[in-house]
């Protein structure tokens, strides 16, 4: 039996791409969307899947409505994956170079570096740097955890068992 849930989120998601667009306007961003708007865009997507239309979505009409999206979708994936390759593409041979491949990724640029977390849990008298004692310390709290009898090495046993606790 159909789920009447899953009814519901297929054709709101079927409406979803409208909605998105709703009176979007080159220039001054999307548009507030009316209920009425709305509903006619669910009842259109609705009108959509009820190929026989007898007022009603079945098994088979829900299945295919969803496999024409899942083609569509696909669709548009490989357009996005032929036009990243022709922008890859840059002397237009219809061939990557791996300075072509590469290229891309040199031409973006790294995250910038954020340590402050870092710094907050590592360096405990709040110095701003990070001695050696304070960056053993959590290496050895854990060390000590995992000897579990405290004899001053970890056993295959006891790492085992300090893996399983985390």
């Amino acid at each position: 039996m159909i789920n009447r849930h899953f009814v519901t989120a297929f054709l709101l998601a079927s409406a979803a791409p409208a909605v998105a667009q709703a009176g979007s306007t080159p220039g001054q961003g999307p548009q507030p969307l009316s209920k009425v708007t709305f509903m006619q865009r669910i009842d259109s997507a609705f009108v959509a899947v009820d190929s026989n239309k007898d007022g009603f979505a079945d098994r088979a009409e829900l299945v295919a409505a969803e496999n024409k999206g899942l083609a569509a979708r696909k669709q548009a994936f490989l357009k996005e994956r032929e036009a990243a390759f022709r922008r890859m593409d840059t002397d237009k041979n219809g061939t990557l170079t791996l300075q072509e491949f590469n290229a891309v990724a040199s031409a973006q640029a790294l995250p910038k570096a954020d340590i402050a977390a870092l710094l907050s849990k590592m360096d405990t008298n709040k110095d701003g740097k990070i001695s050696l004692a304070e960056n053993r310390a959590p290496a050895m709290a854990q060390f000590d955890r995992a000897d579990a009898n405290k004899d001053g090495s970890v056993s295959e046993a006891e790492a085992k068992a300090a893996e399983a606790k985390r």
